[in-house]
């Protein structure tokens, strides 16, 4: 069965940093595209940062600088490596795994808080 399963997330303070992981099962992982999005309070879900099955990357304009997105496809896992953290950056994250329209998972979410 199908399932992606995201952890790293937490509480952390303005300026500091968090990697994210998100372990994928039960598909060809190699071949999927891997995103993280995110959905803050109030807010429609928005894209953060997307790699392609051969490693082409692209980020969200409000990270861009920040965040890394990076994918280890021995060890079948997406990696989100945010750094200089803002309140702004608050939200629950969210590991896709994109084929086509048939073939597109989600995990369950993270918690993202950033506060002093």
């Amino acid at each position: 069965q199908e399932q992606l399963v995201e952890s790293g997330g937490g509480l952390v303070q303005p300026g500091g940093s968090l990697r994210l992981s998100c372990a994928a099962s039960g598909i060809f992982f190699r071949v999927y595209a891997m995103g993280w999005y995110r959905r803050a309070p109030g807010k429609q879900r928005e894209l953060v940062a997307r790699i392609s099955s051969d490693g082409n990357t692209n980020y969200a304009e409000s990270v861009k600088g920040r965040f890394t997105i990076s994918r280890e496809n021995a060890k079948n896992t997406v990696y989100l490596l945010m750094s200089s953290l803002k309140p702004e950056d608050t939200a629950v994250y969210y590991c896709n795994a994109y084929r086509d329209a048939d073939l597109d998972y989600w995990g369950q979410g993270t918690q993202v808080t950033v506060s002093s």
